[in-house]
């Protein structure tokens, strides 16, 4: 009896991974065991499993085991299965699993990469991605499961983190004019943020991605309610396009929030472990965005950020899988009513199939 995976979808639906990604990885290992593939998993906790040999191109298969809380138990309902990760992004890796267990490259070698922790600071695929040995001048391409519609991502924007600080002096609030109150210069922080992207030498609009934003989406200030509050700390989130870094925000922020205001305004990205996710995109002459138009996908952008950010750097990178982010009634993805069309989960299977045997043939990107 074959791989079934609408059968390990529902098990893998209705196994929490949104605390810890043992259950899921020791799910994933055993179903790969059972179906006659060793899986290794790598130092930084990603599942891995290869077949073939490097004697061609090297694709990879990737998505993640984790999903964000709450735990929402699998519900199926004729051909649509609902429940934590139906489509972000255990539909993806049903689909992925399955393409990877029916393919045998005749030449070239096909690696399944699963990573613990994209939802929160990606520390598995920043330690796996050196690793990987990926060459985009060989031919070599990534395929990053996230719910796409079925259509093939081709570029996707970024996502930047960090505290806007403004500093004041406390006082007493019966006399507020002898200190400097922080929360004020917040207010004409945040008015300032509003209007980065229209300073002089903005970064333009990506032509598929559209135009970077900025939000503030935390703010904190103040200790006592009778005092003028001598802090004040904005924190926001920046969807960037190609070619902003991660530096180059930080930078630009910062010398347009002291240029703007005064040396009491500053801005610093949020210290972490592992890179930020910047955004990508693959050039549209690519033999794996080929291979996909070919089976009939449509290119697009993609609207969140996502992991491809790390493969991007080493070679070409789509973004490819069942389900989607949102539908007409709002959020599916991180939502509590997420779901995933069972046929597209097969159909996801089936195109990626029909699109790796071409993918091993070419010889260069």
């Amino acid at each position: 009896m074959g791989f079934d995976p609408l059968e390990f979808l529902e098990t893998a639906v209705e196994t929490p991974s949104h605390e810890t990604v043992e259950p899921m990885r020791a799910l994933l290992c055993d179903c790969l065991a059972t179906n006659g593939i060793e899986p290794t998993v790598h130092d930084g906790g990603s599942v891995l499993a290869s077949k073939g040999a490097m004697d061609g191109p090297h694709i990879v298969l990737n998505t993640h085991l984790d999903t964000v809380a709450p735990h929402v138990p699998a519900e199926r309902e004729g051909d649509v299965l609902h429940g934590r990760g139906s489509c972000d992004a255990k539909g993806p890796l049903a689909a992925m699993l399955a393409a990877f267990l029916d393919c045998d490259p005749d030449r070239g070698r096909l690696t399944l990469a699963v990573t613990p922790d994209e939802e929160l600071r990606s520390h598995g695929a920043a330690a796996l991605v050196p690793s990987l040995d990926l060459d985009g001048d060989h031919g070599d391409a990534v395929i990053v499961g996230e719910p796409t519609g079925l259509d093939v991502c081709t570029a996707g924007k970024g996502r930047f983190e960090g505290t806007v600080r403004v500093e004041g002096e406390s006082a007493h609030a019966a006399e507020p004019h002898t200190g400097t109150n922080a929360i004020t210069g917040a207010a004409a922080a945040i008015e300032a943020i509003g209007e980065f992207g229209e300073r002089p030498g903005a970064l333009s609009a990506h032509p598929d991605l559209g135009a970077p934003t900025l939000t503030p989406t935390v703010v904190e200030g103040g200790t006592a309610t009778n005092q003028v509050p001598a802090g004040c700390e904005i924190v926001v989130d920046r969807r960037s396009v190609p070619p902003e870094t991660a530096t180059d925000f930080e930078r630009d922020l910062d010398d347009y929030l002291r240029e703007r205001l005064d040396s009491s305004v500053s801005f610093t990205l949020t210290e972490r472990e592992t890179p930020f996710l910047e955004a990508f995109e693959t050039p549209v002459d690519s033999g794996v965005i080929d291979s996909f138009r070919d089976a009939g996908c449509e290119p697009r952008p993609f609207t969140a950020a996502t992991e491809a950010s790390y493969f991007a750097r080493e070679a070409p990178t789509v973004v490819f899988g069942p389900g989607d982010l949102a539908d007409a009634d709002g959020p599916v993805a991180h939502a509590e009513r997420e779901y995933v069309r069972l046929p597209e989960v097969e159909r996801a299977a089936a195109l990626l199939g029909q699109i790796l045997t071409p993918l091993f043939r070419r010889t260069g990107t």
